[in-house]
């Protein structure tokens, strides 16, 4: 069904059966029941917390004693504000927080894992583009420079990807 068919489907509908509708799917879809959640209480620092909570349990667990390091925990989290429609401010900040609790734990421990070091990269030149797209790179300018820096100060393998993205932003 096209979206053009679904708006003369929907203006075919009584108020009651809309509410009917919309009641249905917030039933049967948790995804729409969390939409409509958020919508009705859009309570995001609660949101980011849980969330920073989460991702610095990858690499500091509270319990358990090896770290996950999962990237895919911090991205899912990431898509799922913006599929929510999250200021992009707390999204931005939440995408560094992950690259900056991931530094913070390279500083305290050896990581060996080349994978780590390539899967912090993709998420660096993400969040540049995401801040560049939505206009507020200016906003982080320091923090991103922070992280390109502590890359070259752990001597990351890959730190010169770091340098080469803030070059980028030079021009």
């Amino acid at each position: 069904m096209s979206k053009r068919d679904l708006k003369k489907y929907l203006t075919e509908l009584s108020k009651e059966q809309l509410e009917e509708q919309i009641i249905e799917l917030y039933e049967k879809f948790s995804d729409v029941k969390v939409y409509y959640d958020f919508a009705f209480n859009p309570n995001e620092d609660k949101l980011v917390r849980e969330a920073k909570f989460k991702i610095s349990n990858e690499y500091f667990p509270v319990k358990g004693k090896k770290a996950k390091m999962r990237r895919s925990v911090a991205q899912k989290f990431i898509k799922h504000f913006i599929s929510l429609g999250v200021d992009s401010f707390i999204i931005a900040d939440l995408m560094l927080y992950n690259i900056e609790i991931a530094q913070t734990f390279s500083a305290e421990r050896v990581v060996k894992q080349e994978l780590f070091f390539k899967s912090m990269l993709t998420s660096y030149q993400q969040a540049v583009s995401f801040m560049i797209e939505k206009g507020i790179l200016t906003d982080f300018q320091s923090r991103v420079v922070a992280v390109k820096e502590e890359s070259i100060n752990q001597q990351w393998v890959n730190f010169y990807g770091f340098v080469a993205v803030v070059e980028r932003l030079e021009y």
